[in-house]
């Protein structure tokens, strides 16, 4: 029997061994991975002089740049419910109503036609009613709108945010800033805190609350677009915040207000095309607003600086037609007879350069400067007449109250 298994014995111990050489020497063939092979020695690299001079300034030039925090939903600001609570309540809607003559058709007054109305004549006196907005500064009960809001206004009624109304008294206006003050009879007023509008900047949140189109009180959220805007043909003084927040008709008057609730400015006017909201909006500034509160309730009146003349902006003609090489000054195109500009010598014609040594560029500007002033200031002027330049010095008077305007309908 051995013998009979003994030649084929040896041929599966030959291949049973030729496998394990096999796979010894290619381990890949059951799976296993094969032993990297060790890798190359390499000389190390050692950079130049020039490239190690050329990494160090490279490391001195470049910016350091900080990388921000993320923002977290605590850190930003999702919502300014705590400023409109703040805000709101002082914030009230003004109804003014204004009786006015109508205009009588020829034929009434013709005796014939009028014996067969007897004294059932069609009446002569129509009412007219407007709406706007003002906002509460005062535990006293004064009001800040606008004058063209109550302008003409025979009976004006103030509506609370709580649901009170009352009727108002007229304090005073100011029609050359276009700013009233109104004073209401009533217990625990709120009263909206103004804020110093000298750090207000350009980007900071604008809110506006008022009564557009009376439809009730609405807060718009905006920006504040830019400040100390003028030349706008809207008052005589103009010192505006413009904003893109929302305001309307019925908003006059109403607060524009930052993120803290504080007043900033009173909403005045808008520039549109369409008669709604286009994105910009003026305010008067809440500073110019305190002083104009102060002096209505003081006075009566606001008393302003006067210098009783007529200024024209210089440009580059009128400037070389009276041999001056920069247009910087203005044109006294007009002096008022028996003014303070007339008891000084002001001529017209005369270029006006500087004011208590300040140079004049802007004619509103100046005037406007010189209406922040007290009557009775004594004020150095440097002019230029026939070429000539003169030291002439100015007191200062009242301005006079100007005339009020028929109001619109009338």
């Amino acid at each position: 029997m051995r013998r009979t298994l003994l030649p084929y014995l040896w041929p599966v111990l030959i291949g049973v061994l030729a496998a394990i050489v096999l796979l010894n020497a290619f381990p890949q063939l059951i799976g296993r991975p094969a032993s990297p092979p060790a890798p190359p020695s390499t000389p190390a690299l050692v950079p130049s002089d020039d490239e190690t001079r050329s990494r160090e300034t490279q490391a001195r030039e470049a910016p350091e740049v900080r990388q921000a925090e993320p923002l977290t939903r605590q850190q930003g600001r999702t919502s300014y419910a705590q400023a409109v609570e703040r805000a709101a309540p002082a914030v009230v809607n003004i109804y003014s109503s204004r009786v006015v003559e109508r205009e009588e058709h020829p034929l009434m007054s013709d005796p014939f036609f009028r014996q067969f109305f007897g004294d059932n004549l069609p009446s002569r006196q129509r009412m007219l009613s407007s709406l706007g907005s003002g906002v509460i500064v005062s535990d006293d009960g004064y009001v800040l709108t606008n004058h063209h809001v109550i302008r003409g206004a025979d009976q004006i009624q103030v509506a609370l945010r709580d649901g009170r109304e009352t009727l108002a008294e007229v304090i005073g206006t100011d029609p050359e800033s276009d700013l009233a003050v109104l004073r209401i009879e009533l217990e625990s007023l709120p009263v909206m805190e103004l804020t110093d509008t000298t750090r207000v900047a350009v980007g900071d949140i604008a809110l506006a609350i008022g009564n557009p189109f009376g439809v009730g009180q609405t807060v718009t959220m905006g920006i504040i677009s830019a400040t100390g805007r003028s030349h706008l043909g809207l008052n005589a003084y103009e010192d505006f915040i413009q904003t893109d927040a929302a305001i309307n008709p019925g908003n006059s008057g109403g607060a524009l207000v930052n993120a803290e609730g504080a007043l900033v400015g009173i909403n005045t006017a808008i520039f549109s095309r369409s008669g709604g909201s286009q994105g910009i909006g003026f305010a008067i500034p809440a500073n110019l607003a305190r002083n104009i509160l102060e002096e209505l309730v003081t006075h009566g009146r606001v008393i302003r600086g006067w210098m009783g003349v007529e200024a024209q902006e210089l440009n580059q003609e009128l400037a070389a037609s009276f041999g001056l090489q920069t247009p910087s000054g203005v044109i006294i195109a007009g002096v008022v007879p028996g003014g303070p500009a007339d008891r000084a010598g002001l001529q017209p014609g005369d270029v006006l350069l500087e004011v208590d040594g300040r140079p004049v560029l802007d004619p509103r500007r100046t005037m406007s400067d010189i209406a922040a002033m007290a009557p009775g200031t004594r004020l150095p002027l440097t002019v230029v007449r026939g070429g000539e330049r003169r030291e002439i010095t100015i007191e200062l008077g009242e301005r006079p109250t100007p005339e009020p305007r028929r109001p619109v309908g009338d």
